[in-house]
């Protein structure tokens, strides 16, 4: 059951622009470092505004490493701020709704512990769960 929206779709959570047609393209992109902008983007498709945007941004890469960072985020920022976009592309791919998609991410979850799903998706076997639960949640599976 496990499955992959497209590189294109998780590329565009990050708001990166030009071809990227596999996730090998991707890929290279994330190991040579994101640019900067892509984290912020990112936090954008679920924190549109207020403290609660700032305060997960600082929690995926600390705020002075962020601040003294320049245009680039470093291989290990980088792949989590891939792990987070491509949740976040697989809860809007689900949803169908950015909106709806943000408000799963947002809310806590019973099969999640009551933990907000967004949160667990900082680890990558979180992330793994979270996918997982949105694909069962897809194909209309018993969770």
């Amino acid at each position: 059951m496990d499955a992959i929206v497209s590189a294109t779709r998780i590329a565009r959570v990050m708001g990166l622009k030009g071809k990227i047609a596999s996730l090998a393209d991707l890929d290279g992109i994330v190991r040579a470092g994101l640019p900067k902008t892509s984290l912020a983007a990112c936090i954008d498709h679920v924190y549109v505004a207020g403290p609660d945007r700032q305060t997960f941004l600082y929690r995926v890469v600390p705020e002075a490493t962020y601040k003294r960072r320049g245009e680039s985020l470093k291989p290990d920022e980088s792949e989590r701020t891939e792990r987070l976009a491509r949740v976040i592309a697989t809860a809007e791919y689900v949803w169908d709704d950015e909106a709806d998609a943000r408000i799963f991410l947002t809310t806590p979850h019973p099969e999640l512990g009551g933990e907000r799903p967004i949160e667990i998706a900082l680890t990558e076997l979180g992330a793994r769960r979270i996918e997982r639960l949105l694909w069962t949640l897809f194909h209309g599976l018993p969770a």
